[in-house]
């Protein structure tokens, strides 16, 4: 593209945010009457590049996103002790959206034989951008209605730090070994079919994904018994040779939870991480706390010749922060 390159650069970003940038940085703290110091701190934290007091890189959609904040902090919803992590949370999310999103843009340009950059990315940016973000708040607000949903459901859960829930990994088994024999389309395709297979499930059974970490996925779920149904169904289709869902391994604890930022943490989520590594290929390794819950529902379901599952005891787990982690093997009563 040559010289026309900076033009084509700022056509699309004005395109992209609305308006041609016109401001600097320091006019834009001016404007929304915030520190100049706050808000390059916050810039920083959503992974914005850096820029010096004198470029015009701002709009005035900048003015109003930092007055916002402000008032966001203002009225508690992003109080200090967490304001950081949050808003590097949202820079995190946005940033890997935004690239993908990109990414699609130019390789739909491609794919209709236009250039990958320049006017025609700019003509398919507006046809579809619209789109995109209308589908975007879409999205949101619906997670947002079913978290709200979930939250209301226990009351308890509006101001405890700490949630009762069941976490389950689900590990391929093999992974570096089959990534070596896939090209890069084949291992993308491969391990969306995994993700998205295992989400479908998790969702189906009133869980809630946490993340997908390449070759694992985490989820969690207040019934133990239903993370147990997930982790049997998707060990037992990669037991089946004639089923392209991958082979994998499964751990579950059932315990106290600390939720953060859409993450989760404490000894109940990392107890689970131990139980998977442990696990054999085709299995699924449960803790005391899934034990014990799913012992006193057979109880109370009518006792163990009534049981879908069958519970076989293995060796403790020696690993760091635990003593002899105890561990059960839980198959499908079906299976035998």
């Amino acid at each position: 593209m040559g010289e026309a390159a900076p033009e084509v650069s700022r056509t699309l970003g004005a395109l992209l945010l609305g308006e041609v940038p016109s401001l600097t940085r320091v006019e834009v703290a001016e404007r929304a009457g915030v520190p100049l110091d706050l808000a390059v701190t916050l810039w920083h934290q959503l992974g914005f590049p850096h820029r010096a007091d004198d470029d015009v890189a701002f709009a005035e959609s900048d003015v109003e996103a930092l007055r916002l904040s402000a008032e966001l902090v203002q009225i508690g919803i992003l109080p200090p002790e967490s304001q950081a992590a949050l808003v590097r949370t949202w820079g995190r999310s946005f940033a890997r959206l935004a690239e993908w999103q990109t990414t699609l843009l130019a390789g739909r340009a491609a794919a209709d034989g236009g250039p990958t950059t320049g006017a025609g990315l700019t003509e398919l940016a507006n046809d579809v951008l619209p789109r995109v973000e209308a589908l975007q708040s879409y999205v949101w607000r619906r997670h947002l209605a079913s978290a709200a949903e979930h939250l209301l459901e226990d009351a308890s859960t509006l101001t405890a730090a700490e949630s009762q829930l069941a976490v389950c990994f689900v590990d391929i088994v093999g992974y570096t070994t089959r990534s070596r024999s896939l090209d890069g389309a084949e291992l993308v395709q491969w391990v969306d079919g995994f993700e998205h297979d295992t989400t479908a499930l998790v969702v189906d059974h009133g869980g809630q994904v946490i993340k997908t970490i390449g070759d694992e996925v985490l989820f969690t779920v207040a019934d133990p018994a239903a993370a147990v149904e997930v982790a049997l169904e998707v060990t037992s289709r990669g037991a089946d040779e004639a089923d392209p869902f991958p082979a994998v391994r499964a751990g579950i604890a059932h315990g106290s939870v600390v939720r953060r930022l859409g993450d989760v943490f404490g000894s109940t989520v990392n107890a689970a991480s131990r139980l998977t590594s442990a696990a054999r290929p085709g299995s699924v390794l449960v803790d005391a706390g899934v034990h014990r819950a799913l012992s006193e529902q057979d109880e109370r379901d009518g006792g163990d010749d009534e049981a879908p599952w069958r519970f076989r005891r293995a060796r403790r787990i020696s690993a760091k922060g635990f003593d002899h982690l105890e561990a059960w093997r839980v198959r499908s009563r079906s299976a035998d």
